[in-house]
């Protein structure tokens, strides 16, 4: 789950603010709170920006699993570059978007 301070800071990158056990009712603001960011917004905005994290996971799978970049350019020296295509389809077709 995407952060509370992490959420805040993206509604307002310049917000000070602690957050004790990653609890919302527990929110102290440092510089009070100067654009009266609610609990509510946060809440939106953390199921956003998760919604948003989770659509990308096929991309952290996929840079996971791909072969090292010095591996997939010795992959197109010796086999050529529909070998490595090949390669690279599979991981793409393991986790599509």
């Amino acid at each position: 789950m995407i952060s509370i301070l992490t959420t805040i800071l993206a509604i307002k990158s310049d917000s000070q603010v602690s957050i004790e056990a990653e609890d919302i009712n527990q929110i102290t603001w440092i510089d009070n709170n100067p654009t009266n960011i609610t609990k509510e917004q946060i809440l939106a905005k953390q199921v956003e920006l998760q919604t948003a994290y989770d659509a990308k996971q096929y991309q952290r799978d996929r840079a996971a699993e791909y072969p090292s970049i010095a591996d997939q350019l010795d992959d197109i020296y010796h086999n050529g570059i529909d070998a490595w295509k090949a390669t690279i389809k599979t991981t793409k077709d393991k986790y599509p978007k």
